[in-house]
């Protein structure tokens, strides 16, 4: 069967990716090499930004140790809004840090402090554990929202990539057991949907991409491994989910030239459906994760900027200042 057309990518992206390797599938011993690579360093990541930085740990459900990173701007005022981050990397790779200057541009444009959470990766740890971390660091943001100068009423979560997804599953939790109160939910590039079956997935198989179905299907494989097929949570794979009533206002943005495209306009088309509010925009040439691997492309930049306005206006919907 021959391969189906792809959209075509932005000429500058497509450029930047002629240079940078591109697998058609990670293998175990693949992912065994992309761990081992270094982590951007948190100093480098910080540069000059005048941030105060703590360290903290938290207990798991199960006992096991969640590491969070909470930065914030040196002259935060009281009741600060909080973006809480979660990493992309297929739920089988990243740590904390992975893709922070997206957050960190927030924290600059916001004045909002922002938590990093390192959440427990597949398949070591499958299943549920991945998103019930990030919901427990969640819980552990709102309980020590006075100690940590939040404003409780204000917290946004975002991601992207598997970020993206557990982002929208730690909201879907929150409301369901009436967790934290969330204002907002950015879900960038989110990986939403365990089927691997719609269009686009098609489009980016049997060829190197930036993340391929192929790809897709080994982490999904790593993070269902113990889950029974007939009955794979919502909290797990968001689009699962049979009623998207009752979210947060929601940003939702892609590129037409990746493996997530259809699943994510779908999310947004649910949460339309369901009375929601969402935000959604789809990069025309944009590759998977394009904003944060060429962050000065042309269209990253416009794609970031644009995220970050529309959470300024969440954050103050009246026009005041951060």
């Amino acid at each position: 069967m021959s391969p189906l057309a792809r959209p075509a990518l932005d000429p500058e992206l497509a450029a930047l990716l002629g240079v940078m390797p591109l697998i058609p599938e990670i293998t175990p011993e693949i992912l065994t090499q992309l761990r081992r690579l270094p982590s951007t360093p948190i100093e480098e990541l910080l540069g000059t930004r005048a941030v105060d930085r703590r360290e903290v740990v938290v207990a798991a459900t199960d006992g096991a140790d969640i590491a969070l990173t909470i930065l914030s701007p040196v002259d935060a005022r009281a009741a600060a809004p909080c973006v809480y981050w979660m990493h992309g990397g297929g739920m089988i790779m990243g740590d904390r840090y992975s893709q922070l200057d997206i957050p960190l541009e927030w924290l600059d444009a916001t004045g909002a402090i922002v938590v990093t959470v390192d959440y427990r990766l597949a398949p070591e740890h499958p299943g549920t554990i991945p998103v019930e971390d990030c919901y427990r660091g969640l819980c552990w943001i709102a309980e020590h929202s006075d100690e940590l100068g939040i404003d409780p009423a204000r917290i946004v979560v975002a991601g992207t990539s598997a970020g993206g997804g557990l982002a929208a599953g730690i909201t879907l939790m929150a409301r369901d057991l009436g967790g934290p109160a969330i204002l907002a939910q950015i879900l960038s590039c989110p990986m939403l949907d365990h089927g691997n079956a719609s269009t686009s997935s098609r489009q980016y198989s049997g060829e190197p991409a930036v993340w391929t179905r192929e790809t897709n299907a080994f982490a999904w494989n790593a993070v269902l491994a113990e889950l029974p097929t007939d009955r794979i949570p919502a909290y797990v794979s968001p689009s699962s989910a049979d009623d998207l009533s009752g979210l947060p206002p929601t940003y939702i943005d892609a590129g037409s030239a990746e493996v997530f495209r259809d699943e994510d306009v779908d999310y947004a088309t649910r949460i339309w459906a369901a009375g929601g509010q969402a935000e959604l925009h789809v990069w025309a040439g944009g590759c998977h994760g394009f904003d944060s691997l060429f962050p000065h492309a042309e269209l990253a930049v416009a794609a970031r900027r644009t995220r970050t306005d529309w959470l300024a206006r969440i954050l103050n919907p009246t026009g005041a200042q951060a």
